[in-house]
């Protein structure tokens, strides 16, 4: 049994995921804004260092991290919170738990299908996140539309695991990621009451004819953590029904 961190564990996927490594009888250090065995703010820098001073208190190994927290894009969110929360703080918590995690520990972000089936979204600030300027991808996220600075800070975190995860598999740790498709959270309802984006909750289509449950998508995180995805480094899984491969038969684009 091992030790487990998910942020965003009070709601959604980190809820479900942390549900699921429980009954698996892991111990799960949940971290969110309220709720969770640690909380704090993950888009601020202050909060990203109570969060794992706070970890630290509570154990000296990690085996897995789960970065969950996140917030959509929708009509009147701040576009900076999106990058500092859903980029720069799932990147600030796994590479600070790095110095508690060894062979055989994993890592699952959770990037979209967004990346590929939204169009017309900031690449710009994708390019800025990647390059760990911060303060530069929130100057540029201040010019654009929350909605389409949400994929463009998923783009980076899967761009992220594939451009770190060779040199963290040769310490034997594990990186892959996930981009789920819409799947019923409270944070995909919120979407559909926005004024502006409600119409477009359910226009991509899917081959299952229905969104996605939290638990499913907690099942393929346990298993990319888990020695049965021992061979899987710098994965990208797409879990959304079908979706892109609808949108996208021969493979996968940014659009």
């Amino acid at each position: 049994m091992g030790t487990y961190v998910v942020s965003g564990s009070a709601s959604g996927i980190g809820a479900a995921t942390t549900e699921r490594l429980r009954h698996d009888g892991h111990t799960v250090i949940g971290v969110d804004l309220h709720d969770a065995e640690v909380t704090g703010d993950l888009a601020t820098e202050s909060g990203r260092t109570g969060v794992l001073a706070s970890i630290g208190t509570l154990t000296d190994r990690v085996d897995d991290v789960v970065p969950c927290a996140g917030v959509a894009g929708l009509t009147g969110t701040d576009p900076q919170l999106v990058v500092s929360l859903n980029y720069f703080g799932a990147i600030a918590l796994v590479e600070g738990l790095r110095p508690l995690m060894g062979p055989g520990s994993s890592v699952v972000v959770v990037s979209s299908n967004s990346v590929t089936c939204q169009p017309g979204w900031a690449t710009a600030v994708a390019a800025a996140c990647l390059a760990d300027d911060e303060e530069h991808a929130r100057r540029l996220a201040a010019t654009e539309q929350a909605a389409s600075v949400y994929p463009a800070t998923k783009a980076a975190l899967a761009w992220w695991v594939r451009r770190e995860s060779v040199g963290w598999a040769r310490a034997g740790i594990r990186l892959n990621a996930m981009a789920p498709g819409l799947v019923a959270t409270p944070m995909t309802e919120r979407l559909r009451e926005d004024p502006e984006l409600g119409v477009f909750a359910d226009a991509y289509p899917t081959a299952l004819g229905r969104p996605g449950r939290p638990e499913e998508i907690a099942a393929l995180a346990c298993f990319l953590l888990s020695e049965e995805a021992s061979l899987l480094v710098g994965s990208v899984v797409f879990a959304d029904g079908g979706t892109d491969a609808m949108m996208h038969p021969l493979h996968p684009e940014r659009r």
